[in-house]
């Protein structure tokens, strides 16, 4: 019984505990038994927090008796190591915030509390979200719950392993590059990334300003869809939020796909180095998408290739900026020993930041620096600027855009961690829409060689509910659902 209730969707979990058929602490503790089996295998969580769900559940159970209704009151949600939560550890996976508890919590999250969420615990990801495979997490590297032996994408990794291994309901993430959209594919999950500006940023621990984005993994596109609806919103404490309301990403998304023309980007259709597989789940899930009434044409987004050039000098810019913050002094990991305070930074730094933090914040340093800044940084945003002009002209043409989420199925782990350059390459399918900011939906669409593979939506800007109104006909036709993986 209690595993029955770790692989339920939001929707049908809701309605049990509406009818009264089961309890919040009845929720928690069907997924705390499971974590408690399944975690030391899968390793999606850093820390747990019996604390909140406790406290959460009780409160949970009492509004429930008293008739209250809240669109997520009871169910059990995980959060990546990212975003605060108040008196929680919150590290982004690295040594340098070891111990630090901060003092606020994250809107996007405190949005899913005021919901009635329960939270599980603290997720693993790639160290301040840098990666793709969670194997730069300075704790553990998190494994994919379809194959041990095999990453579960990244930077959120943990998160997706969670909701694929029915450790969580909902889980949260965050996607700079494609941080949310490529593990979600690859632990065959639903994953959201909302239109920049859509979800408050507050209380994000900040990787690039520009391109981050916090997004739900779910088991189905109804669950996605009504998490997202929660956190979005204006929020005062983000000056980059928009004042849009957060329920228009429900209009209309539930009509089909007739009659709506779905662009097919031959640079992401034939983009280098895609499985073989990779490409019979796509071309399987176009077949179906037309079978439903959707006309798919063909676009080009010509700047393409220059995509992950321009990202990978923006992204690590902005990183160390923001990540200059972190000087020992203020909080988390502090070389107090040093002789004085240019070398108590230098040597917090040193010890505290992991081996890809470290790359990216002196490629970041050297784009700024000065003889640099023209060459490499501002010849970036211009191509990003390209980037943006060949979405809106694909979009003249297309309602939507749709391709695969990642060019491969989940890789070994190990296999791509001496070669920095392969590991980028993961996210050439996905970093377009975070250049662009634009909102995207990767959802299950068949198995390659046995391993998931993700379906990409991506939509004009604050068009959130035409990226979920294509991935839910996808999902209803196909009856291709997230399934909780058999871990061994």
């Amino acid at each position: 019984m209690t595993d029955d209730l770790t692989r339920l969707t939001v929707k049908e979990a809701h309605r049990l505990l509406r009818l009264g058929s089961v309890s919040a602490a009845d929720m928690v503790t069907a997924h705390v038994e499971r974590i408690e089996r399944l975690d030391p295998h899968v390793k999606a969580y850093l820390r747990f927090t019996p604390e909140l769900w406790e406290k959460q559940a009780a409160e949970a159970d009492r509004l429930i008796h008293e008739g209250e209704s809240r669109p997520l009151l009871g169910i059990p949600i995980a959060i990546k190591d990212v975003l605060c939560v108040r008196g929680v550890e919150t590290t982004a996976g690295s040594q340098i915030l070891k111990g630090f508890r901060p003092p606020y919590t994250a809107t996007a999250v405190q949005r899913l509390f005021d919901a009635g969420a329960l939270m599980l615990g603290v997720t693993n990801c790639d160290e301040f979200a840098m990666g793709s495979s969670t194997e730069n997490s300075s704790y553990f590297p998190t494994r994919n719950p379809w194959d041990l032996e095999r990453v579960p994408g990244g930077s959120s990794g943990g998160s997706a392993a969670a909701v694929a291994a029915g450790e969580a309901m909902i889980a949260l993430g965050t996607d700079t590059g494609g941080s949310i959209r490529q593990p979600a594919a690859l632990c065959g999950v639903v994953g959201m990334k909302p239109t920049y500006g859509r979800v408050s940023r507050y209380g994000l621990i900040a990787f690039a300003s520009s391109l981050d984005q916090v997004g739900p993994f779910a088991r189905s596109v109804d669950d996605a869809a009504v998490v997202l609806s929660l956190m979005s919103g204006f929020d005062p404490l983000d000056a980059t939020s928009s004042e849009r309301p957060g329920m228009e990403v429900l209009n209309n998304y539930g009509a089909g796909v007739k009659g709506m023309r779905l662009g097919v980007p031959r640079e992401y259709y034939d983009v280098k180095g895609i499985e073989p597989g990779v490409k019979a789940a796509i071309d399987a899930a176009l077949a179906v998408l037309r079978m439903q009434g959707a006309e798919t044409v063909d676009v080009s987004l010509p700047h393409t290739d220059y995509g992950l050039a321009a990202y990978y000098i923006i992204a690590p810019a902005e990183c160390s900026s923001n990540l200059a913050r972190f000087d020992g002094v203020r909080y988390g990991l502090s070389e107090v020993d040093a002789p004085n305070i240019t070398e108590q930074y230098l040597e917090t730094r040193r010890k505290g930041f992991g081996g890809e933090v470290l790359r990216r914040v002196m490629l970041g340093t050297y784009a700024l620096s000065s003889g640099y800044y023209d060459a490499y940084y501002l010849k970036a945003q211009k191509v990003r600027t390209l980037i943006k002009r060949d979405f809106d002209e694909a979009f003249k043409k297309c309602d939507a855009i749709v391709s695969a989420t990642s060019p491969t199925v989940a890789f070994p782990l190990g296999a791509k961690t001496q070669d920095p350059l392969s590991m980028y390459l993961c996210d050439v399918l996905t970093l377009g829409g975070n250049l662009a900011g634009l909102p995207g939906i990767s959802v299950p669409c068949g198995t390659s060689d046995g391993l998931p593979v993700g379906l990409q939506v991506l939509a004009p800007q604050w068009g959130e509910n035409v990226a979920l109104r294509v991935a839910r006909a996808y999902e209803e036709a196909s009856q291709v659902t997230a399934q909780v993986a058999d871990v061994v």
